[in-house]
Formats: C-alpha cells, structure tokens, sequence
C-alpha cells in the first residue's frame, strides 16, 4: 500500500516551541501521511515531532546539529539567521533524496522556513502555508515591550530591517516563480496581509484543529488547576505587548474578575505586568505550560476566554472555546473575524470600548446567553470543518490543482 501513494514533502523551520502551529501540524502528519507517503523535514524537531513520526512510519529529516533561532538584535539586523538556516538545511541527511522523489514540498513558515527554498529543485512545485508574514519585518508589535513602549528607536529599526526585508521578499519571489506553486493564507485577514506585504494573491487554508482535545463533556475534566478564588477569564499567549496581555489586565480593572494567562513570558515582562495587575487590582495567575485536560478544566470553569491580540493571524482560542462551550471575547480584528461572529456565538469588541468590554463580560455571566453562544459556536465549527481529516484533504486538493 505504502508504494502505491504518492510522496509527499512536508517540512517547518522550527518545531520546538510547541506553539499552536507546531501543534497544528503534527495533528495533520497522520492524516496526510495515509492519502501521501509522507516525509517530514525540519531543522529543530520537538519530542512530540519525533513520536508522532516514529508512531506512524514517518520519515523525520533533521541536521546532526539544531538549528537555534537567533534573537539578538545585530542578527535580525544583518539578516544572519537566514544564512545559517540555509547551511543547516543543506547539511541534513535524505532531504536531497526526498526532494527527488517527492510530487511537492507542503512547507508551513515560520522561523527557519523559507531558507529551505535554495535547496529546492526547479521543477519541485511548493505550496505555502502562510501563517503570516514576518511580523518582526513588517510591524512595529515585536519591537514593542509588554507595555507597548518601544524597546529601541522604532524608525531606525524599520530602517535597518531594510536589508533582511528585500531577502524576505526575493524568496516569496522565488517560490511564485515556480510553476504550479502557490501560497494559502492561514485566514482571510492573512490573505489580505499576504498581497499587501509581497503583491501576491493567497488562498486560504485554515488550520487544523482536534476538537477531541477540547471535548464539550466535562466528565473527563481534572480538577480545575485555578488555584485563586472568585471569577477569573482566561488568556491564551505568551505574555507581550502583541499578544495584549497588557491590555486585557487594564480592561479587567474595575471588574472583580481576576485573570488566568496561559502561555508564561520572560521574566521581565511577568515582573511588568504583575505590577500593572497590582496598580489596577486585577489578580493574574500566570499559569504553567498546562497538558490539554487541565487547560480544558481552566477554561470550562472560567467566566470567558478573552483576547486583545494585535491583529491574530486566526486565533485557536475561539475555537477551542466554541468546542468546550465557553463564551469568546475577542478583539474586532485580523483572524479572530474567520470563527467570531459577534452577538451569535460571542462577541467581537473595538479594543479601546472598555464599556464594550464590561458589558460582554456582564453578558457572559447570564446562562441563557452563554448556552445559545455555545450552541451558535459548535455549528460555526461544524460549518468550518477544521478537523485533521478534512484538513489534510483540502492540502491534497491544492497540490493536485
């Protein structure tokens, strides 16, 4: 059966933050890997990468030696880690091999990613998903503290980004410049960013999500690891400025309601933000990395998930929360618009209507409300269709258009 299936390439820079994309894809390996024959390449594998392959006779392409993301300033700068992920790609063992047998190379960006195209043949066609454009080239939000203050002069950042911008731009280049190539957005919104920033039209292929993850029966549940007393809404995200963490515990200011982030942060940021939470009296408990069944109990027994993300490329949250049967309350932007419709399965809210904000947050306390949201949210998924399934069919349509 193995030899009828055609191969298929997939590949990711980084898997080791283990964040919602890495996520996303190991869900879909399985699925992909029965309608292909699938490799999987990557330059920092993470355990879940590894058991996943090894559990469904995957082969895992990787370096002898890891690439490590560089995160000094001068490097983003000189544009150094492109360099070096290009050297650690072409040093991994079987990807030549790979790439001569495989139909296309479905490569997910992110950190490390791109690079991997100067080792691609011409004739390989390549289908992009594109989580979003670089935000550290592009925008202002990654160059910001967690309170929204510039970490250096902002202009001569954007200036001296110039250089790594036009590499970021020539490897777009370069992969639509192949024949039968192409790039899906991760949502509408990042579709939209993708013609904006290279002058590209994308498709859109929402991610992929396992709602059995987050099941709507609470039988199962752990206890709920909320160790405070009271109301508490729950954020999901490192904590930085452009994940709003800042802004949400302003917004709670006045409520009652503490708050549970879910997602840690460096520690100067932690020692910030606690502060502001103790100015504005707003309990935050910043949670440790949660396994999916504590975080499932947090949120079932929490008021409501929240976010003021700047400008989300899609957003699992309001899934998840639709999955669980929790209300979602999220900001009037980027790709929380693909799965929130506002006043029907929760609310989407202008950043600066505190009042917006604290009446939805009053709303999400009335049972009524919050089992129509629930019920509203569950179709919107069922409509969305995010399973891995259905997921790793839609990627073998494109690559076969």
């Amino acid at each position: 059966m193995a030899g009828s299936r055609e191969r298929l390439l997939v590949a990711k820079g980084v898997l080791g933050p283990m964040g919602g994309a890495e996520r996303d894809l190991i869900r879909i390996l399985p699925s992909l890997n029965e309608l292909f024959r699938v490799s999987m390449a990557t330059i920092q594998p993470s355990p879940e990468l590894v058991e996943v392959c090894a559990t469904n006779g995957i082969d895992l392409i990787t370096p002898e030696s890891e690439w490590e993301v560089p995160r000094e300033a001068l490097s983003t700068i000189l544009d150094s880690g492109r360099g070096s992920a290009s050297r650690v790609w072409g040093s991994c063992d079987g990807l030549e091999e790979a790439m001569s047998t495989a139909m296309a190379l479905h490569l997910v960006s992110g950190d490390g990613s791109l690079p991997i195209l100067d080792h691609v043949p011409p004739d390989l066609r390549v289908h992009l998903h594109l989580l979003e454009p670089h935000r550290g080239l592009y925008e202002d939000v990654l160059h910001r503290r967690v309170d929204g203050s510039p970490r250096r002069n902002l202009t001569l950042t954007k200036a001296a980004l110039s250089r790594a911008r036009s590499r970021d731009k020539a490897l777009m280049m370069d992969l639509m410049s192949r024949e039968g190539s192409a790039v899906s957005g991760n949502s509408r919104f990042i579709a939209k960013r993708a013609m904006e920033v290279y002058g590209i039209e994308a498709g859109v292929l929402w991610p992929c999500v396992d709602i059995d993850e987050f099941p709507e029966d609470p039988s199962g549940d752990p206890e709920n690891p909320f160790p405070g007393s009271g109301e508490y809404v729950v954020t999901i995200g490192r904590a930085s400025f452009v994940k709003g963490t800042w802004e949400t515990i302003s917004m709670l200011s006045g409520t009652g309601l503490s708050l549970a982030q879910v997602g840690g942060g460096d520690e100067d940021s932690i020692s910030m933000l606690r502060r502001h939470a103790e100015s504005k009296e707003v309990q935050v408990w910043f949670a440790p990395r949660l396994s999916s069944p504590d975080l499932v109990s947090l949120m079932r027994n929490s008021r409501a998930t929240v976010s003021l993300a700047h400008n989300e490329s899609f957003g699992l949250t309001p899934i998840e929360s639709f999955s669980v049967g929790i209300p979602a309350l999220f900001v009037n932007e980027g790709g929380f618009l693909d799965s929130v419709e506002d006043g029907i399965n929760g609310r989407l809210i202008d950043r600066s209507d505190i009042e917006g904000w604290h009446s939805a947050l009053h709303q999400a306390s009335d049972r009524g409300t919050r089992e129509d949201w629930a019920s509203n949210g569950r179709e919107r998924l069922s409509e969305l269709d995010l399973g891995p399934e259905a997921h790793a069919r839609r990627i073998r349509d494109l690559l076969r258009r």
